[in-house]
């Protein structure tokens, strides 16, 4: 199988620009990292503009996207929020109040736990998230449409396999 050489990006040009200036180094990570950082900003910018067209900020869907992932009855505890999204107690509790002022949540004690609460998604959370998530795929889908199904397949594991140890760490770590 023989591949035709893609056009010249900008990682080309930046890693000529190094190899004349420094030809003392191995810049060949720059070929792999350089272009996973300039995709990653190219995919903020259509997450970004994808929640904006459904009126959404990104932690709003983070923290929507995991009530909607946790099933029917679409609720989790603050705490299980927090461990989903990654930030501090103090934050997801603003993140809450506005989700629950903007009519996207609401909270109800724990029947479990009396001094505890569960957030569960209300429907207008629910379709502002599952339009904004429809979006957001379809989006993304045109980010990888110079890639054929398999290459997409390649591609994700291969990111995978760079990302396994990073995953795994952080698992480990105390929140």
């Amino acid at each position: 199988m023989t591949f035709s050489r893609p056009a010249e990006d900008e990682v080309d040009r930046l890693v000529a620009a190094w190899k004349q200036e420094r030809p003392d180094l191995d810049v060949t990570p720059l070929e792999v990292l350089s272009r996973v950082s300039r995709l990653s900003r190219h995919l903020e910018r259509e997450r970004r503009a994808a929640f904006a067209s459904h009126d959404m900020e990104s932690w709003e869907f983070d923290v929507l996207t995991a009530l909607r992932r946790a099933g029917e009855p679409y609720e989790l505890s603050p705490g299980a929020l927090l461990r989903a999204t990654l930030v501090t107690s103090g934050t997801m509790t603003n993140r809450i109040d506005r989700l629950a002022a903007a009519g996207l949540v609401t909270r109800r004690p724990d029947p479990e736990d009396r001094r505890g609460v569960l957030v569960r998604l209300t429907p207008a959370g629910m379709h502002r998230v599952d339009a904004a998530f429809a979006d957001l795929l379809r989006r993304e889908r045109e980010l990888l449409a110079g890639l054929e199904q398999h290459e997409q397949q390649a591609l994700a594991a291969l990111l995978r396999t760079l990302l396994v140890p990073f995953d795994t760490s952080s698992d480990s770590s105390p929140s």
